[in-house]
Formats: structure tokens, C-alpha cells, sequence
């Protein structure tokens, strides 16, 4: 008996999930995405915080004496706003790859297009 590539394999596979199965799928990874985007912004909104409290209280310390603790903050708080950013970005990248895949979907199974408008 010849072994079957790992390619074949996965191939017929997939020929055999039905359309429920994998339009469930595809709408479990478009939950996960917008998870990772809830996430994402949330991330984005708590430098933005953090510096609009050290605006507040600005009045109770000089930024030159406190140089040294105000530099690692903000450089982490950028940090932190640009791993916000690629969450989101790619949660909407995600987004977006889901939506073409269910109207594909929709194309090639005019019977379940109802359900899922």
C-alpha cells in the first residue's frame, strides 16, 4: 500500500467537511478576530491613559527631575500602542478574509445564502 502525502491527505479531508462544518468554522475564526480586535483596543486605550494621568497630575512634579522615570514610560507606552495597532490591523486583515470566504461560500451554495445575510 502507497502512503499518501501529507497534502492528499489534508486535501480529501477537506473535501469531506460538509458546508455546515465549514461555515461554523469560518464564523468561530471571524468570533476569534473580533476577540483580538475588542483586545486590540483595549491595548491602544491604556497608554493613553497612563499619559493623560501624568497630564493631570503634571502639577505635582517637575518632568526634568523625573526624566528618568518619564522616558522608560513613554518608550513602553509606545511599545504598547504599536502591538495595539498591529492587533487590530491584522484582526481587521482577518476580518476581511472571512467575509470573502462566507460570500464564496454563498456563490457556490445559493441554498444556505439565506441564512447567513
Amino acid at each position: 500500500m502507497a502512503q499518501e502525502k501529507p497534502t492528499e491527505i489534508a486535501t480529501d479531508a477537506l473535501e469531506k467537511i460538509d458546508t455546515a462544518t465549514l461555515i461554523q468554522l469560518v464564523l468561530a475564526e471571524h468570533r476569534t478576530a473580533l476577540a483580538t480586535l475588542r483586545t486590540g483596543i483595549a491595548i491602544l486605550v491604556l497608554p493613553m491613559s497612563v499619559v493623560s494621568f501624568l497630564i493631570a497630575t503634571s502639577r505635582y512634579y517637575t518632568s526634568a527631575n523625573e526624566l528618568h522615570l518619564l522616558l522608560p514610560l513613554l518608550l513602553l507606552s509606545v511599545a504598547i500602542m504599536l502591538l495595539g495597532c498591529y492587533l487590530v490591523l491584522r484582526s481587521v486583515k482577518r476580518m476581511h478574509q472571512h467575509e470573502k470566504l462566507i460570500a464564496k461560500i454563498k456563490c457556490e451554495h445559493p441554498a444556505i445564502q439565506r441564512y447567513l445575510d
